[in-house]
C-alpha cells in the first residue's frame, strides 16, 4: 500500500547540461526541509528541500564530483554535483550510509508527490523564508521517538 507519508515513486531527469541522469525508484524514506547554513549555501535560499531514500533506489548516470564536509553531528556529509554544470544532485551522510538525500527542485515538475514533514535546523532559518506555520521545527535534528 501507498502510504502518503512514504509515496512510492518512479522518476527521472536530468541534470541543467545534461551530463547527469538520475532516477529515483521506490519508497520514499522521508522529506523534509533543512536550513542549516551548509544548505543555504548550497541552495542560494533559506532552505534545502530534501528527500530521503534508500541507496538502491536512486540511480546516477554520468560521473559525479563530490566534496566531502564535516556536520554538526560528527559525521561527514558528502554532497554531489555534475562536475560540468554544478547542478546539486545528492547528499549522504557517513552516519546513514544506506540512505540517500536528493534535492527534490531536481526533478522539477515531477514532484507533486512531495510534502515535508518538518524544518531541521530551524536555528538558523531566515525570517525571509518563508515557511508554514503548521510544519513542525526542529532547533538541530528531530529528537528521536520513544
Amino acid at each position: 500500500m501507498n502510504s502518503p507519508n512514504r509515496p512510492n515513486i518512479d522518476i527521472a531527469a536530468r541534470c541543467a547540461c545534461g551530463a547527469i541522469s538520475m532516477a529515483v525508484r521506490g519508497e520514499v524514506v522521508s522529506m523534509l526541509m533543512c536550513s542549516c547554513l551548509d544548505c543555504q549555501r548550497s541552495t542560494g535560499s533559506g532552505h534545502a528541500t530534501v528527500a530521503t531514500v534508500r541507496t538502491s533506489a536512486l540511480t546516477v548516470t554520468g560521473p559525479t564530483k563530490s566534496f566531502d564536509r564535516p556536520s554538526d553531528s560528527g559525521a561527514t556529509f558528502t554532497r554531489h554535483f555534475c562536475p560540468q554544470c554544478g547542478t546539486g544532485l545528492y547528499g549522504q551522510s557517513s552516519r546513514a550510509p544506506d540512505l540517500r538525500m536528493f534535492l527534490v527542485g531536481f526533478f522539477a515538475v515531477q514532484n507533486d508527490w512531495y510534502a515535508p514533514n518538518q524544518l531541521i535546523f530551524a536555528r538558523s532559518h531566515q525570517a525571509w523564508d518563508l515557511i508554514d506555520d503548521h510544519l513542525p521545527q526542529h532547533d538541530t535534528y528531530r529528537k528521536a521517538q520513544t
